[in-house]
């Protein structure tokens, strides 16, 4: 088991993706094309697979397939890069979850919104206790939507419980962002989580983001990579260059759709010829015509590279 600490340095260094889940058309998960897809992802230059995450439908697997995604996820990595497993729903559930991880030999967790439900600082600070107080892994948390820790908070988890190692921000507040960088400094790792993660980037590396989790990875991995190290060199012309050329089309071509976020992942895989099967309800695919214009944005950023 990799040390909490380890793991958090490692995420931090750079470029971290989440892989899609497979499935059949029956909406049934299919074990050895998600294991080939990780291998395909680590022929590139990833940090860290967060397995089971958002971009993996981790909303629509059941606990059991949950375990069975990370297990594959870390029989395939063998050691090569952390696997980082998604938790989440109730408190109970999340701390089951994140034992099967510790056992299935994830390197992490990350710790998503619980159900639906919205609490106090003190209610959300039980929550993320306890499940860093059911594992030896780093726990990672996600600031999003429901589950929204301010700085003060952050800071007395930090206090009891030395393996909670990083926060991913998935709000977009930039003055709570300062505020809880200025405050608890180096003591986390801080991970980039807004939907599309390569838009908000440059701006959150000078806020001490080094790093954020990129979906566009799964078909575009050489893509990616250029461009987070053009974020990471502060390479302006690239990285405007870059957005203007790719992701803001994408973002544009998401936005049609409720869901779209993860939808147009899965097709991007279906357009490089590897297809991932479609996503679970209450998602819905791309239409036609927009998988038509996705492919061409595709087609384009590949033969700009």
């Amino acid at each position: 088991m990799m040390l909490a600490g380890e793991m958090a340095k490692m995420i931090g260094a750079g470029l971290l993706s989440f892989p899609v889940t497979h499935f059949d058309a029956q909406g049934q998960f299919e074990e050895a094309p998600f294991r080939d897809h990780c291998g395909f992802m680590l022929e590139h230059d990833v940090a860290a697979l967060f397995a089971a995450g958002g971009t993996g439908e981790f909303f629509s697997l059941t606990p059991a397939e949950v375990t069975q995604v990370v297990r594959a996820a870390v029989e395939e990595t063998a050691g090569r890069v952390p696997v980082i497993a998604g938790a989440g729903y109730g408190t109970a559930i999340a701390v089951e979850m994140a034992q099967a991880a510790e056992a299935a030999g994830a390197d992490g967790i990350l710790l998503l919104p619980p159900y639906l439900v919205g609490s106090k600082q003190e209610g959300l600070a039980g929550h993320i206790d306890a499940v860093c107080k059911a594992t030896r892994l780093g726990v990672i948390v996600y600031n999003r939507d429901n589950a929204v820790v301010n700085e003060d908070t952050l800071a007395g988890l930090c206090d009891r419980n030395a393996n909670l190692v990083g926060y991913k921000d998935g709000v977009g507040d930039v003055e709570l962002m300062m505020r809880i960088f200025c405050k608890l400094g180096d003591r986390l790792t801080y991970v980039g989580g807004l939907p599309t993660a390569e838009t908000f980037a440059p701006a959150y590396l000078e806020m001490g983001v080094t790093t954020y989790s990129s979906a566009i990875y799964n078909f575009l991995p050489e893509w990616a990579v250029k461009f987070y190290k053009a974020v990471r060199a502060r390479d302006h012309e690239t990285v405007h260059r870059m957005l203007n050329d790719f992701v803001l089309p994408y973002i544009a071509l998401r936005n049609r759709g409720r869901g779209y976020a993860v939808s147009i992942v899965k097709a991007g895989m279906t357009a490089i010829g590897r297809p991932a099967g479609p996503v679970r309800t209450p998602l819905t695919d791309l239409l036609p015509a927009e998988m038509d214009e996705l492919s061409a944005l595709i087609a384009r950023a590949q033969g700009s590279l």
